[in-house]
């Protein structure tokens, strides 16, 4: 094995680098919901992240116990991965201190991430973030929880840049179905679902905002969830049109059976993982200088380009060449700085 530098050391020595995380934030609110979603990734592996939902899972004067129940699922053997968030309510709700209380003081080194619904701009994400970081000071984690905020309101798509640029924000996730009934129905429901949600001029402009504004701060754009259950074609094709037409990285999913298709649809086809395979061998071959390739001359440009492809069929569970995956992808070859991912205590 090619012992050379790593790609993210050489190719991202001056730039923050892209967090290495699932492309599917899968939700649950229900304890039957929550027990099977990590019975799932339990036996197949951290290939989707879980996130336990307090906002929609909670019933109305039940959510401190819902919050315990979230908190007492992280904590639980079968949290295998340590890829298990929490979505907490949304700031005007008056539970949404309590559940960062409870979750991160009680289960805060098992913790994922925080995901933060419905910010009206860059000030309630702020407001978060420092509760957020006076728990983890006060429970002695020594580890900051990363925060995945949602975009929904006119106010955060408007602010989304700077959100994005905030330290500590690992994800921007656009919210389809509260966006559009933010717009005091001027849009029609058919914009909740395809063809209206990739045509209609202002969920494209958001959706394009949203994902702009994360690539250019190195933060994770993450899709909205299909609410088709069962036209599964359909899942695969909106993750697909996600993925190519706004460069999202991530998609939630409602159901296990929307996983597979997700996965699918984020996966780099194959012919492009073989030219990113030979391309990225040649260049830690050549110390990461300039290389030929056929009639094309690769740099370093090219090279970050084409190692953005082998880590996203990294992470999403794409074949590659056992070679190949212990050339880049062994544990002892990452520099722990440039990785991130579940925590664990020792």
């Amino acid at each position: 094995m090619n012992t050379s530098v790593h790609p993210d050391l050489v190719l991202y020595s001056e730039e923050k680098l892209l967090p290495s995380i699932p492309a599917i934030e899968h939700f649950a609110g229900s304890e039957k919901l929550m027990r099977k979603a990590i019975a799932i990734q339990a036996e197949r592996g951290p290939v989707f992240d879980i996130t336990l939902d307090c906002e929609d899972g909670a019933k109305a004067g039940d959510e401190q116990a819902h919050a315990e129940l979230v908190a007492a699922l992280l904590m639980h053997s079968d949290n295998r991965f340590n890829r298990i968030g929490a979505r907490i309510h949304d700031i005007t709700h008056p539970a949404w201190k309590q559940d960062l209380d409870l979750i991160v003081g009680l289960a805060g080194w098992r913790l994922a991430y925080i995901s933060l619904p419905k910010a009206r701009g860059v000030s309630d994400v702020e407001r978060v973030m420092a509760h957020l970081r006076a728990i983890e000071v006060r429970s002695g984690l020594g580890r900051e929880i990363p925060l995945h905020v949602i975009i929904e309101t006119h106010g955060a798509v408007h602010q989304a840049w700077q959100i994005a640029a905030l330290p500590g924000v690992e994800t921007l996730d656009f919210g389809l179905m509260d966006f559009v009934s933010a717009h005091h129905g001027a849009l029609p429901s058919s914009c909740m679902t395809s063809p209206g949600q990739f045509t209609h001029p202002l969920i494209t402009r958001a959706k394009a905002e949203t994902a702009s504004a994360a690539l250019a701060h190195a933060v994770v754009p993450a899709h909205n969830v299909s609410v088709e259950l069962a036209n599964l074609e359909q899942v695969e094709a909106d993750a697909h049109q996600a993925r190519t037409d706004y460069g999202f990285l991530r998609m939630w999913s409602i159901h296990p059976a929307q996983i597979d298709p997700i996965l699918r649809a984020m996966q780099p086809a194959s012919l492009d993982i073989e030219e990113a395979t030979r391309i990225i061998e040649h260049a830690q071959d050549a110390n990461w200088g300039p290389t030929r390739q056929g009639n094309r001359l690769h740099d370093r440009a090219s090279y970050r380009y084409y190692w953005q492809v082998l880590k996203r069929a990294q992470a999403t569970g794409a074949t590659l060449p056992e070679a190949t995956r212990q050339r880049f992808f062994a544990q002892n070859m990452l520099n722990p700085s440039h990785t991130s991912g579940g925590h664990h205590r020792a």
